[in-house]
């Protein structure tokens, strides 16, 4: 299982939806696919980030923070990506600022930002493996605040 790799072990907050066994299984899948995307890992917890601080989940911040600094995420990048101010590397702001559009605007992205994400280098499908990520985390978030796990 490809989510037991990336933590280091099941995360308590995913155990707990254990009471649910069609939610444990749709997350495990949904966060295995989104691992398994063209994203780079940076890539990848750019949108965790942004959709953890959204949501308010503190558990999931707190995850997330050490992955990044486990990829060696220097302090700047981890701050911008809690406080949701901008980031200092063009190409990881595009992809925090599409991830937040999606959520805003619900998928109804504008074309300045559509534009941006383009010029920064990403291809259609990596922006659905971004609203893909956004709707996984939605998830885990949600359920994690649900289970008390996120507070």
């Amino acid at each position: 299982m490809r989510t037991k790799q990336t933590f280091g072990a099941i995360p308590m907050p995913v155990a707990r939806y254990a009471s649910s066994p069609v939610t444990l299984k749709s997350a495990l899948a949904g966060l295995d696919a989104f691992e398994s995307t063209s994203l780079a890992p940076l890539e990848r917890e750019t949108v965790a980030m942004t959709v953890s601080r959204r949501n308010g989940c503190r558990f999931c911040l707190a995850l997330h923070t050490r992955l990044l600094r486990a990829q060696g995420a220097g302090p700047e990048l981890i701050a911008a990506l809690a406080e949701g101010g901008a980031l200092p590397q063009p190409r990881l702001n595009a992809v925090a600022r599409f991830a937040n559009a999606l959520l805003d605007q619900h998928g109804d992205v504008s074309r300045e930002v559509w534009s941006d994400l383009r010029e920064a280098g990403f291809t259609h499908e990596q922006a659905l493996e971004i609203a893909l990520g956004v709707g996984v985390y939605t998830l885990t978030t949600l359920a994690n605040r649900l289970t008390e796990s996120g507070e």
